[in-house]
């Protein structure tokens, strides 16, 4: 039985034989066997057929073709055309078509050429058909059920056969083979949470029996959930930080134009001739005022554009995650979607999470302020109001200090060795490991009298002064122990409640007992949950206005955090209760 091209090329070679052909009637020779190549293409891998051979129905293909595609059917021991789907029993016994075969060749000797490169064809990336052999397409759409991935072409008889109405046809997938349990060689339906594997029906009978296991489809349910959230917290964060960034950029304008005012200040102010006789120094003093402006300014710029650019990165990386999410949230195959999804809903993020706060600063209005008042009193305060200048300019801070630290490792950087002051301890306190503990005492001890000393209250003071960020901890014993911080301006003589620690604006306490805690500030006391230890690590950001304290343990738990202004140097403290005792630790 011959085919419509045999038959086209066997009228052909009979009227002319194809090497007397002229140039022009090759040509349209080639051009009609080019149209209808599909005619002597092999339909299995889509090539010109290389030892061809016909069967029954009329169809034609590469011996190898139909030999390894009717292998996967001797399970089943009926035999199908790939092209028509007519089945034969038993398996048809194929012989070359030599004539078919010669036919082609002369084709090629003609100087047929192949067909140009078909946009179909699978590159490297691509989901390749796995029915193609030789020239491989690209996969349209992948079977769950055959397990395997088919072309245009080769997926026809999904469409066309009742047979295949219920397989799940999915987008073409390269990862088929993980559908199937490796110990069973069956597909892979269930989902076993207590392992947190896909798992198949034979393992539910064996190594996971009695396991908690849902099927791959509730499974993916519940993961789409949390996937959804998911997106939605990157995009808020997303969200969040482009705002940052815009504000920042903001930032970046707002220094760079009261600078540009506190020098055309200075500029004015240094330019006037009111002094004659100070004129030159003057000259000296308005260019070191402008140059530290500006590498001020060039430094707060600076710092300014280095967090915006890594925001600018986290934004970016948070919206890759998200197409990542957003990808596999359309993935149609459960037990794909479960395998990838751990590994791009893991703790991935960001260390710091907070929102960007700018404090309401006047940059460097403050520089200004200062020169103008270097020129009212520039006669007798010239040397002074200098330092002020300077001092202003150096001062200045956009951005608030980096995000709190989170695990004591990180607080332990900033790790403060404290002191206490004898000179402020009252006198129902020893003080003892080298000014580090104090303890209560049954009897007054013989201290001498001192401005700074706590005449009333069972109190002491740090001897150092705390600025910046700090860290220490307080191991206390007994039934009651206070853990302070005061500023040193607080009154020390007498029993009113301005020298009291929590009973004014000027210091701040967490009360801890046995059984709780209790935070108190200017009179007002505020509860506090969290595990009871017997030691308390407190952390102070000053020029941020932060002020934590924790409960130190194996881990490290928040019970109060303070957000205000600080206008003072502080001092950390202790008010220690009978039969009690409090240490400040020597971190290391």
């Amino acid at each position: 039985m011959l085919l419509r091209s045999e038959l086209r090329l066997v009228s052909l070679l009979k009227k002319k034989k194809l090497s007397q052909l002229s140039t022009e009637s090759v040509e349209m020779a080639q051009r009609g066997v080019q149209l209808d190549r599909e005619s002597f293409s092999c339909s299995i891998c889509l090539d010109l057929l290389k030892d061809p051979v016909t069967v029954s129905c009329g169809h034609s293909f590469c011996m190898s073709c139909i030999q390894t595609y009717w292998d996967k059917e001797d399970e089943k021991k009926i035999y199908s055309c790939p092209q028509c789907r007519q089945t034969y029993t038993p398996r048809p016994v194929l012989m070359k078509s030599t004539l078919l075969a010669g036919l082609v060749e002369e084709l090629k000797k003609s100087g047929f050429q192949a067909a140009p490169d078909d946009p179909s064809e699978a590159g490297p990336e691509d989901v390749a058909c796995d029915i193609c052999s030789g020239r491989k397409l690209k996969a349209v759409k992948s079977c769950l059920v055959c397990l395997i991935s088919f072309c245009e072409k080769h997926l026809q008889h999904h469409y066309q056969s009742p047979a295949y109405a219920k397989h799940k046809l999915v987008e073409p997938s390269k990862n088929l083979h993980k559908n199937i349990c490796s110990l069973h060689d069956e597909v892979m339906k269930i989902f076993c949470r207590t392992d947190q594997q896909s798992i198949c029906h034979l393992c539910c009978l064996d190594q996971h029996k009695g396991h908690d296991t849902v099927s791959a489809a509730a499974e993916r349910t519940e993961r789409q959930k949390d996937l959804e959230e998911s997106r939605e917290n990157i995009q808020q964060r997303i969200q969040d930080r482009e705002e940052d960034v815009k504000l920042l950029q903001q930032e970046v304008e707002a220094i760079n134009g009261s600078a540009d005012k506190a020098v055309e200040h200075s500029q004015e102010i240094f330019s006037q001739e009111i002094f004659s006789q100070l004129i030159r120094l003057m000259e000296k003093r308005r260019s070191d005022v402008e140059q530290q402006v500006r590498s001020q300014q060039e430094r707060e710029v600076s710092r300014v554009k280095e967090l915006q650019e890594k925001m600018e990165q986290e934004i970016t990386e948070l919206k890759r995650k998200d197409a990542d999410l957003q990808k596999l949230s359309l993935t149609e195959d459960h037990n794909q979607f479960l395998h990838s999804y751990p590994s791009l809903s893991g703790p991935g993020q960001p260390a710091d999470s907070s929102r960007i706060n700018i404090r309401p600063l006047r940059y460097f209005e403050e520089v200004t302020a200062a020169v103008s008042e270097v020129r009212e009193k520039l006669q007798d305060l010239l040397t002074e109001m200098w330092t002020n200048v300077s001092q202003a300019v150096t001062e200045v801070d956009v951005l608030l200090p980096e995000p709190e630290p989170k695990t004591r490792a990180d607080f332990l950087r900033f790790s403060q060795r404290i002191t206490l002051d004898p000179n402020t301890v009252n006198r129902w306190l020893i003080l003892s490991d080298r000014n580090r503990r104090a303890t209560r005492t049954e009897k007054p001890q013989t201290y001498p009298d001192h401005p700074d000393r706590f005449t009333y209250y069972c109190q002491v003071l740090s001897r150092e002064s705390l600025t910046g960020r700090c860290y220490w901890e307080v191991d206390w014993r007994g039934t009651r122990v206070y853990v302070t911080v005061a500023y040193k301006t607080i009154r020390r003589v007498g029993d009113s409640e301005d020298c009291r620690f929590g009973y004014n604006d000027k210091s701040w306490r967490l009360e801890c007992y046995k059984d709780k805690y209790q935070f108190k500030h200017n009179k007002v006391s505020s509860p506090v949950s969290g595990p009871l230890s017997s030691r308390v690590g407190v952390y102070l950001d000053h020029r941020a206005g932060i002020l934590s304290f924790y409960s130190v343990s194996e881990t490290m738990t928040l019970l109060h955090r303070v957000q205000t202004t600080f206008t003072q140097p502080l001092h950390a403290g202790l008010w220690v209760n009978s039969e009690a005792s409090a240490e400040f630790i020597e971190l290391k």
